[in-house]
């Protein structure tokens, strides 16, 4: 069993930035890929980054090239989502979660086992 715990969430002005923590128990977390996910009030849950098992490779979605920067920590533990040049359509619940699987069809939700209970990032104007 994998349990995931984000932080590093808040209330940042436009333009700022936030760095987002996953850290994981649970064996053989280190192999697993890793998605960061965001659900905005009245939106569906939506993929923005994911990271392959030794960070060789990444996904960003459209609206967080450039901006956003998925990585995995020393002993690919925690992972990180670093965050800048935040805008108000940022604002959402942001969780991390792991697959078993690898590193294909990144984006889709049903393909993560195990997930975080989410952090709170809200992007005033």
């Amino acid at each position: 069993q994998v349990q995931l715990v984000e932080s590093g969430g808040g209330l940042v002005q436009a333009g700022g930035s936030l760095r987002l923590s996953c850290a994981a128990s649970g064996r053989t977390f280190s192999t697993y890929p890793m998605g960061w996910f965001r659900q905005a009030p009245g939106k569906e849950r939506e993929c923005v980054a994911a990271i392959s098992r030794n960070g060789d490779s990444t996904y960003y979605a459209d609206s967080a090239k450039g901006r956003f920067s998925i990585s995995r920590g020393a002993a690919k533990n925690p992972v990180y989502l670093q965050m800048n040049s935040l805008k108000p359509e940022d604002t959402a619940v942001y969780y991390c979660a792991a697959r078993v699987r690898s590193f294909v069809e990144v984006t889709r939700l049903r393909e993560y086992d195990y997930w975080g209970q989410g952090t709170q990032v809200t992007v005033s104007s």
